[in-house]
């Protein structure tokens, strides 16, 4: 038997059922769906405004949550699986060695996963969800403005505050900047698709040219290599799920065509390819803390160190304890302290073992589950989950704030309005 959603009644006193009534308002509520829209617009451009306006959102979103609807939405699978994570997080730090603080510095990069059943629950409700979506793509157009203008006026890059030296990068660095371009364009593609649709030819023109200017942005200006492991596989899934079968050879094609176009014409994209096997050599023959060499050196210690505990790991915390002694007494770049050895499996496998890998692929699993429909909101969920598991074979994009977070707004915000659509036909 379900439980009664609560009432002005259950709460004591006269400013009690006047403060559930103002929760109630259509002002509480707009500010409600109002937060998430900041997070989206503050994401390409700052870390504490995003974590500013998040805590916000949270405490104007705990009194408008029916407890019944909130813990009967929980019980989905894509609420389950973050909120498992978590739970071997926390469970880890039971087994891992060293001090307790270093277990809480694990445990903050998984934290920002609970927050996914929270979003998922509200925009479940909300109407405000496409406001999420153009305030991301708006505020990523004005990076993508900025990005131009510096690569055309380099002088007007503010290195000194950034401290990066990439034209074109106005904040950050190219890997955060290439996700969020790419996603965009997706995103956009898909629109225009659907534009095309509905007999729509400027719109879907219009579209076209904006993501292709994203993509140019990427391929000519401020490429991070990390990039090209998804850009591809995204491309070739985009056409699989929007066109027919004989629609989606001609797009793959066109997809190679262009990519070879755009390997002749960016002398740029050619030398950072050309770059790794560089990297790789004077790795190889001089031991020079090169890109390359230094992952290849991270991902051959992190094997050593799953190998000793395959099955549960060395417990929440421990990457970063055991990262620190292998560099301890090492000259230059060696001896840096890193946290994690850019991957996101070796990351995961290194604290949980095998444990840990099974509820991550699992979560990715789920997620992707609940993308695999039609319709432009299901592709920008779906977008978002590739992007983050295929970025995560050099980086641990899950772990890391910039892409963790628009992984979590991403797949929270699309993956709500999917579940209140089915709720809706159920």
């Amino acid at each position: 038997m379900t439980a009664p959603a609560a009432s002005a009644s259950d709460f004591p006193g006269e400013a009690g059922r006047r403060f559930w009534r103002f929760t109630r308002s259509r002002t509480w509520q707009f500010s409600v769906d109002l937060y998430p829209v900041l997070v989206a617009a503050s994401l390409p451009w700052s870390t504490s405004a995003v974590l500013v306006f998040m805590s916000i959102w949270f405490i104007a979103l705990i009194p408008t949550i029916e407890p019944a609807g909130f813990f009967r939405s929980l019980r989905a699978p894509s609420s389950l699986a973050p909120i498992a994570f978590f739970g071997l997080a926390i469970i880890g730090m039971l087994w891992a060695d060293g001090a307790w603080r270093a277990s809480m510095l694990g445990l903050g990069p998984v934290a920002k996963l609970l927050v996914l059943p929270f979003l998922l629950y509200h925009f479940e409700r909300s109407s405000r969800a496409h406001w999420v979506f153009w305030a991301f793509l708006i505020s990523c157009g004005l990076l993508l403005v900025c990005s131009w203008i510096i690569f055309f006026v380099p002088v007007w890059q503010l290195k000194a505050a950034h401290g990066f030296d990439t034209t074109g990068v106005p904040v950050r660095n190219a890997i955060d900047q290439n996700q969020e371009f790419v996603l965009c364009a997706l995103g956009l593609a898909a629109v225009a698709v659907a534009a095309f649709r509905k007999a729509q030819p400027l719109a879907s023109i219009a579209l076209g040219v904006l993501a292709a200017v994203f993509l140019c942005n990427v391929f000519f200006v401020a490429l991070s290599r990390t990039s090209l492991v998804y850009i591809v596989p995204m491309a070739l899934i985009f056409a699989v799920m929007h066109f027919d079968r004989r629609t989606t050879w001609l797009a793959a094609a066109a997809i190679a065509v262009a990519a070879m176009l755009v390997w002749a014409g960016s002398p740029y994209l050619r030398g950072r390819v050309a770059h790794i096997a560089v990297e790789y050599q004077e790795y190889q023959e001089t031991n020079r803390p090169t890109s390359t060499g230094q992952r290849l050196q991270y991902w051959t210690q992190s094997l050593g160190w799953i190998r000793e505990a395959p099955l549960i790991g060395h417990g929440t915390g421990s990457a970063k304890q055991l990262f620190d002694k292998a560099a301890a007494g090492k000259p230059g770049a060696w001896g840096e302290s890193i946290g994690n050895p850019h991957n996101q499996t070796l990351y995961v496998a290194i604290q949980w073992g095998l444990l840990g890998c099974i509820v991550l692929y699992a979560m990715w699993f789920v997620h992707y589950r609940l993308f695999r429909k039609e319709g432009v909101v299901a592709w920008i969920g779906l977008a978002v989950v590739l992007q983050n598991l295929f970025s995560s074979t050099l980086n641990s994009h899950l772990f890391d704030f910039h892409e963790g977070w628009l992984y979590v707004l991403g797949v929270g915000v699309a993956g709500g309005v999917l579940r209140g659509r089915m709720t809706e036909r159920s």
